[in-house]
C-alpha cells in the first residue's frame, strides 16, 4: 500500500497535520504514518513537511533528526512533497529570522513583515503575527487546487512570509498589509504558509488533493 510520510522532526504541529492527513486520505488506499527515520522516508511515496516556532529550531531538529539528506534525496526522486507554514519558509534559501539557511530548494528569501503605521480598513493597526483567517487567491492553475475556489479563506500564523525569487513558483497570494506568496509550486514540491489542519473542509480537501497529485517529473538537482 503507498505510504504518506507525516515527517516528525520535533518542531511540527504533529498531532493535528496527521489527524488531518489522515482523515483526508479516508477511502484511499494510502497508509499515513508519522515518523523520521530514513528507511521510512526512503520508504514513503510521498512527504509532508510541517513546521512551527522558529525557522533556525526547524532547520537545527531537521537536520539533527537524521532525515534531511533522505528527504532532499526523495524530492530529487521526484516524490510529492508538501510544505507547511515554516515547513514551507525552509524550503527556500534563506530567512531574515536569525539570519538562517534553507533547504535551498527553492530560489528565494524569508521576510520579517514590516507593518509599523499600516492600518486596515477598520482604522485597527496590522499585528505581527498575522493571525487568523485570511483569503487565498490562486495565481495558477494547480492540481491541489480541485475543488478549491480562488479567494477562499484559509488559517494562517506568522510573522514571516516567502518571497519566491521566480513568480512561475508562485501558486497563491494574499494581502496582509501588502500582497505576498502564500502557495508555492514547482515540480513535485507544493506548500503553503496557512495551516490547511486549521482550514476546515477546504483545508482537508487540500490535504486530499496532494494525495491524489501525481505531478511531472522532478528538474530538481539530485543531492
Amino acid at each position: 500500500m503507498p505510504t504518506v510520510l507525516v515527517l516528525d522532526y520535533g518542531m511540527g504541529n504533529l498531532r493535528s497535520v496527521a489527524q488531518a492527513v489522515r482523515a483526508a486520505a479516508q477511502g484511499l488506499a494510502l497508509d499515513v504514518v508519522v515518523g523520521h527515520e530514513v528507511a521510512q522516508v526512503q520508504a514513503a511515496d510521498r512527504i509532508v513537511l510541517p513546521g512551527q516556532g522558529a525557522m533556525r529550531d526547524c532547520m537545527a531538529h531537521f537536520a539533527a533528526s537524521g532525515a534531511q539528506a533522505a528527504v532532499l534525496q526523495a524530492v530529487a526522486q521526484g516524490k510529492p512533497l508538501m510544505g507547511v507554514c515554516v515547513g514551507m519558509q525552509m524550503l527556500l534559501e534563506h530567512s531574515e529570522e536569525q539570519d538562517t539557511p534553507g533547504l535551498g530548494l527553492l530560489p528565494g528569501r524569508v521576510r520579517r513583515f514590516d507593518l509599523a503605521g499600516r492600518v486596515q480598513s477598520d482604522g485597527s493597526r496590522f499585528k505581527v503575527p498575522q493571525m487568523g483567517w485570511n483569503r487565498v487567491r490562486m495565481s495558477r492553475e494547480h492540481p491541489c487546487w480541485e475543488g478549491i475556489p480562488s479567494g477562499s479563506h484559509f488559517y494562517f500564523v506568522h510573522s514571516y512570509f516567502a518571497e519566491p525569487a521566480r513568480a512561475e513558483d508562485v501558486a497563491a497570494r494574499t494581502d496582509y498589509g501588502g500582497d505576498f506568496a502564500c502557495a508555492l509550486a514547482r515540480d513535485n514540491i507544493f506548500a503553503t504558509q496557512f495551516h490547511p489542519e486549521k482550514s476546515a473542509d477546504l483545508g482537508l480537501r487540500l490535504y486530499r488533493n496532494f494525495l491524489t497529485w501525481t505531478p511531472c517529473s522532478s528538474s530538481l538537482p539530485s543531492t
